[in-house]
C-alpha cells in the first residue's frame, strides 16, 4: 500500500477504528499508522486477524491496542474504551466504520441495533476520551445515504434505512460535539468491490455489481476507498460534514 497521509501527520495522535480487524477498518488503521497514529484496533469475532495486523502495524514503530467488543451491546462497549483510556489516555479521530444487517440468523431488527443504536453508544461512549481537536467519521454508502430520494435494491434496503437513521442519530450530535471542539464529517462511497456486503448482495442478486459498475463507470476497492476515509480524519471537513466519494450522478441530492 502506498503512503495516503503525510508521513508523521499524525504523530503522537491515538486513533481507533470500529471493525478494524479486516477489510476497509484494516487499511483505513494501517493508513493512520503509517502516518505515525498509535491505533486501536476493533473486532467482533477476528481476534486473530486482529493481532497479525496490529503486530504489523507495530513494525512501524507505533503503538498497537487489539481489543474485542460487540457494539451492540453497551458493557462491551464500555469495557474496550475503559481499555483506551488505560493505554492512551484519551482519543483524537474514531472511525465508525462497523455495520452490517445482511448476516444470516440474527434478530429481525438487527440492522437498527448496529447501524443505528450501536453508532449512537459507541459515539456516546467515546466522547469523554476525545479531545479538543478531535474527527469523528462515520462510514456509510450512497445507497444508504441517500435512501430518501433513490430506491436501491430491495436486499440491501433494510440496512441502507438502518444506516440513513445511524447517519441522522449521528447528525444530531454535532453541534454538542463541537462545544466541545470535536469534529464531524460523514463519508459515504458507492458499492465497493471486495467487502462483504458486496458479495452477499452479489450473491442475492447475481449480476448487481456489475451492472453498478457499469452505471457508475467505476467502482472504488477496498484499499482507495480507506484512504479516503483515512483522509476524512485529517482533511477540512467539507460542507455539510460530508465526503462524497466517486460518481453521484445516479443519485438525487438531498
Amino acid at each position: 500500500m502506498s503512503q495516503i497521509l503525510p508521513a508523521g501527520a499524525l504523530a503522537g495522535k491515538t486513533a481507533l477504528v470500529t471493525g478494524s480487524s479486516r477489510g476497509i477498518g484494516a487499511d483505513t488503521v494501517r493508513y493512520f499508522a503509517e502516518a505515525g497514529a498509535n491505533v486501536v484496533i476493533n473486532y467482533r469475532n477476528k481476534a486473530p486477524r486482529a493481532n497479525k495486523l496490529a503486530d504489523e502495524l507495530r513494525g512501524l514503530g507505533v503503538d498497537a491496542l487489539v481489543v474485542g467488543a460487540d457494539l451492540t451491546d453497551a458493557d462491551s462497549v464500555d469495557a474496550m474504551f475503559a481499555e483506551v483510556e488505560k493505554a492512551f489516555g484519551g482519543l483524537d479521530v474514531l472511525v465508525l466504520n462497523a455495520s452490517g444487517g445482511m448476516e444470516s440468523g440474527m434478530a429481525e431488527d438487527y440492522a437498527l441495533q448496529l447501524n443505528r443504536d450501536a453508532q449512537v453508544r459507541v459515539l456516546d461512549a467515546a466522547t469523554p476520551l476525545l479531545r479538543e481537536g478531535s474527527r469523528v467519521v462515520f462510514v456509510t454508502s450512497h445507497q444508504a445515504h441517500f435512501i430518501r430520494t433513490v430506491p436501491t435494491m430491495p436486499e440491501y434496503e433494510p440496512v441502507a434505512l438502518s444506516k440513513r437513521a445511524g447517519e441522522d442519530a449521528l447528525r444530531e450530535k454535532i453541534p454538542a460535539l463541537a462545544e466541545k471542539g470535536i469534529e464531524f464529517v460523514v463519508v459515504s462511497g458507492d458499492m465497493i468491490e471486495g467487502t462483504i456486503t458486496a458479495t452477499l448482495l452479489e450473491r442475492a442478486n447475481p449480476g448487481a455489481i456489475s451492472q453498478r459498475r457499469e452505471d457508475a463507470g467505476k467502482l472504488y476497492n477496498v484499499a482507495e476507498f480507506a484512504a479516503e476515509v483515512a483522509q476524512a480524519a485529517v482533511e477540512p471537513v467539507p460542507a455539510n460534514n460530508e465526503r462524497l466519494v466517486g460518481d453521484i450522478t445516479s443519485f438525487a441530492t438531498e
